[in-house]
């Protein structure tokens, strides 16, 4: 069932370590650092994406060093700034001045059922059934590399715009884990038509784990996550700035409180694929149709 992890300071521990219950397969933490300070980890058995929400800091991953990663005061500004690690892989994030936050997620390794291989061929990547045969590198995520999508209208209140940080355009260089940063307008809906992605059924469905963490502008903003599943059983919670929801099965829409802009880190973890294939409740799929750029946002995920 799904779960809300309410906001607290959580002084740079990891708000999801890996392996809690509902999405045992996600790692989510929230770094806070002043002018000087480092911040380092490494997590065995997961792949991560340093994602600097604000600031400028210096991330080493191993043995490549990122310079001046993070261009914005705060996530209302521009795209992000990024750094993908490898599993066990170490990882020391410098603020170089002022301060910095940076959101580290992270998806099980190895993904259940291999990695699949980028859709061009390239070296170092073997034939067979979707397997590398060499360990990924570490690398960059610039502003100009994310990929956003406008999705919805604001006339069928859905308006909201993703940019993807780890995509289908990385494919080949990151295993199952997907990131991106959901921006929606005020009184919108996300997450809509209700869609859910719990098992994998073929081309109809694939199975991922689902973290959002939730911001507002202003922070009095608030918002409504149902979930709800084909059984009827459903859940509802009010989010608010700092709040942060797990999802593991059942539909998920989301709604925005008119007057203030919604922001939803979202991290998914696929259990035997990267392909993310959504599911559309049956009675709600006309919407597709009516509503703006839901073609484009599931080819994005594809």
């Amino acid at each position: 069932m799904p779960a809300v992890i309410r906001y607290y300071e959580n002084k740079n521990q990891p708000i999801l370590p890996g392996k809690r219950a509902p999405v045992p397969r996600t790692y989510f933490n929230l770094i806070r650092l002043s002018e000087k300070e480092s911040y380092s980890y490494c997590l065995p058995g997961f792949e991560s994406v340093a994602v600097v929400l604000s600031g400028t800091v210096h991330i080493q991953a191993g043995s490549v060093q990122f310079e001046y990663v993070g261009r914005r005061k705060d996530i209302w500004e521009g795209h992000a700034d990024s750094v993908y690690a490898p599993p066990d892989t170490e990882v020391r994030i410098l603020c170089l001045n002022g301060e910095a936050e940076i959101a580290v997620a992270g998806g099980a390794w190895p993904p259940k059922g291999g990695v699949q291989s980028p859709r061009r061929s390239g070296a170092g990547l073997t034939r067979g059934k979707g397997q590398t045969d060499q360990r990924f590198e570490p690398f960059r995520i610039s502003p100009e590399e994310v990929v956003p999508v406008d999705v919805g209208s604001l006339e069928t209140h859905s308006r909201r715009r993703i940019c993807h940080i780890l995509g289908k355009h990385t494919e080949g260089r990151s295993g199952n884990l997907l990131v991106s940063e959901l921006y929606a307008e005020p009184g919108c809906w996300s997450g809509y038509p209700p869609h859910k992605h719990d098992e994998d059924a073929g081309t109809e469905e694939s199975r991922f784990e689902e973290v959002y963490h939730f911001r507002y502008h202003p922070t009095s903003g608030f918002g409504v996550q149902l979930v709800f599943q084909p059984d009827g059983t459903e859940k509802v919670y009010r989010t608010q700035h700092g709040d942060t929801v797990l999802i593991d099965k059942g539909y998920h829409p989301t709604a925005t409180s008119p007057g203030h802009r919604g922001y939803i880190f979202t991290i998914l973890v696929g259990i035997s694929t990267r392909s993310l294939v959504q599911n559309f409740k049956e009675e709600y799929r006309y919407l597709m149709h009516q509503i703006p750029g839901i073609r484009d946002m599931v080819n994005a995920f594809k």
